[in-house]
């Protein structure tokens, strides 16, 4: 990946922990081509020095908005001029906030308000702030104000909690930021997408699930949206961000999902199926929650709607690409799949393994499509993601001469 050859890259760090981190994204930067100029605040100071910030990007870092000497030529319309980018990474709720409301009392906001360059944001913050109605509301606002959101991930917190509120690695935010530079391969197309699981309930309390996180399919809903595809996302129940300019609908059940599937569906011109929906649900779902006894329950499955089968049957389906997620003989299971359900490619992985597939952050497809195959990765799923998208664009373009 090019896309940040030659860019000039604002990062702006705000006041948290995960600071730290951001000298080693400076030094991804640098590695990925993009020249860095760093904007610190007062808070980040107090974690972190601007001399470190020096030292990896290679030039003066920036901490004041009445600096005499850099506002002698108006240095934070300079800074917001030069930008193609503006990345704040770690972006902390009160930076958020700060940002939707239009504050300008430091140089990261004014610079925020000055400049016209894409600007995308890392957040980073206790999970309980990051659910907060007031930090949701104000997500919201700015996604709608064309502000791009990386992450954040889950894990372990400084404060010794564990959730959702972690600073995405470095190597993850880099790619995500070649998102925003990516070619726009797929404008003027329309995308439908899912990801994440499904559950199927038994009772009030318990259901049946799998262990896929979204992580795969929001990474190619968002690539996807980049790429300048008007998308649309039905996700099953996980805890992910919707990506900027991605038009989410939550479902729970696999029959939710293909009933979202085929309102959506007319006028689309490509769909990804990528959610792994449950092959099977209970035949009745008990009313109560089912008891603990010593006695063996039995339960009778019964089978859920084919939703990738079903677009491809349509009667002018779109460019219809699958997943596989396999445990063994990976080629021959999704070759089987492709050839069966009639799709137009189909992208395979191998699951249960350390380094990929369900949970992971990085993975490794195996493309397949009728006479050929390409294989994506090994990388992050964000850059994984970005090439299927490439890939996918690169049929479908391909495909339309001969419908």
């Amino acid at each position: 990946m090019a896309q940040l050859t030659d860019k000039n890259i604002v990062l702006g760090v705000s006041g948290g922990i995960a600071a730290y981190k951001s000298a080693d994204l400076v030094r991804r930067l640098r590695d990925a081509g993009a020249r860095v100029r760093v904007v610190m605040t007062a808070g980040a100071k107090e974690f972190v020095r601007p001399l470190t910030f020096q030292a990896v990007s290679g030039q003066p870092v920036h901490t004041s908005l009445l600096d005499p000497a850099a506002e002698a030529a108006m240095g934070h319309i300079d800074l917001a001029r030069w930008a193609d980018a503006v990345l704040v990474a770690p972006a902390s709720a009160d930076l958020m906030a700060r940002f939707c409301h239009g504050l300008a009392d430091d140089l990261l906001s004014t610079v925020y308000l000055a400049t016209e360059a894409p600007v995308a944001i890392a957040p980073a913050m206790n999970r309980v702030m990051w659910v907060h109605p007031a930090t949701r509301q104000n997500l919201a606002t700015l996604q709608e104000r064309g502000v791009a959101v990386f992450g954040p991930g889950r894990g372990d917190q400084a404060c010794g909690e564990t959730g959702a509120g972690r600073m995405l690695e470095p190597l993850e935010l880099v790619a995500a930021l070649e998102g925003l530079f990516a070619p726009p391969v797929l404008a003027g197309r329309r995308v439908l997408v899912t990801a994440g699981p499904t559950r199927e309930p038994l009772d009030p309390v318990r259901y049946l699930s799998n262990r896929s996180s979204g992580k795969m399919g929001f990474a190619v809903a968002a690539a996807a949206a980049a790429a300048g595809a008007r998308v649309t996302l039905v996700a099953g129940p996980c805890a992910m961000v919707t990506p900027s300019g991605v038009q989410r609908v939550d479902v729970e059940t696999a029959e939710e999902m293909a009933t979202a599937v085929q309102q959506n569906l007319p006028g689309q011109d490509i769909f990804i199926a990528s959610a792994a929906v449950a092959d099977y649900r209970v035949a009745h779902v008990a009313d109560d929650k089912i008891k603990k006894s010593d006695a063996a329950m039995h339960l009778q499955l019964v089978p859920n709607p084919d939703i990738l089968a079903g677009v491809a049957a349509a009667s002018e389906p779109p460019f219809t690409v699958g997943f596989a997620a396999e445990t063994s003989s990976v080629e021959e299971h999704a070759r089987d799949k492709l050839r069966r359900k009639g799709l137009d490619m189909i992208a395979a992985n191998r699951v249960g393994q350390a380094g990929g597939g369900f949970e992971a952050d990085s993975n490794t497809l195996d493309v397949f499509w009728t006479g050929g195959g390409r294989r994506l990765g090994p990388g992050l799923k964000t850059q994984v993601a970005q090439e299927l998208v490439g890939l996918i664009a690169e049929r479908y373009q391909g495909s339309q001469g001969s419908r």
